[in-house]
């Protein structure tokens, strides 16, 4: 900062305005030169899976599907064990939902595998923006859509929706989506999509509000205290609160004893 602004003083002072102007238009384009040589963008073909991928997407969900029927099976003829604690309905409920979970991840990794070193590989796996599930969904399934972290179960009476026969517990009657975005959903996975992601707006613009609130409670109720040089928490009339800033005098916001590991940080960002 220091650096840059005593340059453009130093220009201003010797070649008036016009010249620093053009020495920074240029020094802007230069930039941009730099990125279009050396910077990368997405496209479509990043979430492209090869036939291999595909195939094996595929037979996780058969499988999946498979396990799935065979649980409803179970619970029609009344031969399925229920959980400790809860209802038959309900262990049927976290069953399928753990399987279609396990298949989910299988999915995303098997993405992962064939996608290669894409663009959006790279920025996934580096930290910079999205992660797995963001490319798996893209590439490979999109998978269950929970609502108050349950499978899909309001709509109709009986169903989710008017496209489903009543008392229907199959995946896909109860929000799970088997496509990716690339592939493009169907009508009932499209409006359970919707159904969830409206959810979780609602959720984010009820939250935030909240947060808000409580921290203004909470820097209100504290705004009189204070860390004193003997390294005592007191109040405004000089009461201590603490001995020692938390009990233990780590400040929160560094690392171990107000020093900052700087060896591990580097080792975990590599």
């Amino acid at each position: 900062g220091e650096e840059r602004g005593w340059l453009l003083r130093v220009l201003h002072e010797r070649h008036g305005d016009e010249f620093t102007l053009e020495v920074l238009g240029k020094i802007s384009r230069l930039g941009i030169k730099v990125l279009l040589k050396h910077g990368f963008s997405i496209g479509l073909a990043d979430t492209d899976l090869p036939a291999e991928g595909n195939a094996k997407i595929e037979a996780v969900l058969n499988e999946a599907q498979n396990e799935v029927d065979s649980l409803i099976s179970m619970y029609t003829e009344e031969k399925l064990e229920s959980f400790p604690g809860r209802t038959v309905v309900e262990t049927l409920e976290l069953r399928i939902l753990e399987v279609l979970n396990k298949a989910r991840n299988k999915c995303g990794s098997i993405a992962m595998e064939y996608s290669g070193e894409t663009a959006a590989v790279i920025m996934a796996r580096s930290g910079a923006k999205g992660n797995v599930i963001n490319i798996a969904q893209m590439s490979a399934i999109v998978g269950q859509q929970a609502l108050r972290g349950k499978r899909i179960e309001r709509g109709y009476r009986g169903r989710t929706l008017s496209y489903f026969k009543p008392g229907d517990l199959s995946p896909m009657a109860r929000g799970f989506i088997s496509h990716s975005f690339k592939k493009g959903l169907n009508p009932p996975e499209f409006f359970f999509g919707s159904m969830t992601g409206r959810d979780s707006l609602m959720d984010t613009a009820l939250r935030t509000p909240k947060s808000g609130y409580l921290y203004r409670r909470l820097s209100n109720a504290m705004q009189d205290l204070k860390v004193e040089y003997d390294k005592t928490v007191r109040d405004v009339s000089k009461r201590i609160i603490q001995f020692t800033y938390g009990e233990d005098g780590v400040d929160v916001s560094k690392s171990e004893n107000g020093k900052v590991d700087v060896k591990s940080i580097i080792e975990e960002v590599k």
